[in-house]
């Protein structure tokens, strides 16, 4: 449990609060644009301590069965809140808010899917495309608080939406490559 990638990968979970807090909808003024900042810093060490977790675990040959548990857990709950109060905040509205549901939607399916073929003991890797989703969601994701931050600067946003967008095409790709999987092993 106290080894250092656990610690990493429970930060990223007990960090989620204060992300969402820094985000929470204000009022439109000058420290709205400084919570915002602070939550960009936040979600970037989140981010980094993501990385360095996995690293640290396979680098020092202490993966756990705990961090293995953990860490898609907590990806997916810092995900999912950025998602959701973005879309409160409405930085993603409209029709943009379709690529977030594609996104929201895969990680609640994929993971269940994972719990069903576990209990059957198959494994699911995650593929290299699935990690180049996860990449170009996670700077999808920054871009869209970093606009909320710097609107003076429209093409921050522009980055985020185009890179949301992106992220839910590979989404589509990789969901489909898991359920593919996962339905064989249903039909057996």
């Amino acid at each position: 449990m106290m080894l250092l990638p656990n610690i990493l990968t429970l930060s990223r979970i007990f960090a989620v609060p204060l992300l969402v807090a820094l985000l929470w909808p204000a009022e439109t003024g000058h420290e709205w644009r400084i919570g915002y900042l602070a939550a960009f810093a936040l979600y970037c060490l989140m981010g980094i301590t993501d990385y360095f977790d996995g690293y640290l675990a396979r680098a020092q040959g202490t993966v756990s069965k705990l961090g293995v548990f953990l860490d898609p857990i907590a990806d997916k709950i810092m995900v999912g809140a950025v998602i959701l109060i973005l879309c409160a905040t409405g930085d993603i509205q409209g029709v943009h808010i379709v690529p977030a549901l594609i996104i929201l939607l895969r990680e609640i399916a994929v993971s269940g899917l994972r719990e069903y073929l576990a209990d059957l003991r198959v494994s699911m890797p995650v593929s290299r495309l699935a990690k180049w989703k996860t990449a170009i969601q996670l700077v999808s994701l920054g871009a869209m608080i970093l606009a909320g931050g710097l609107p003076q600067f429209p093409f921050v946003g522009m980055v985020g939406l185009v890179t949301l967008w992106t992220a839910a095409v590979l989404t589509l790709i990789t969901g489909w490559d898991y359920l593919r999987v996962g339905l064989k092993h249903m039909t057996t």
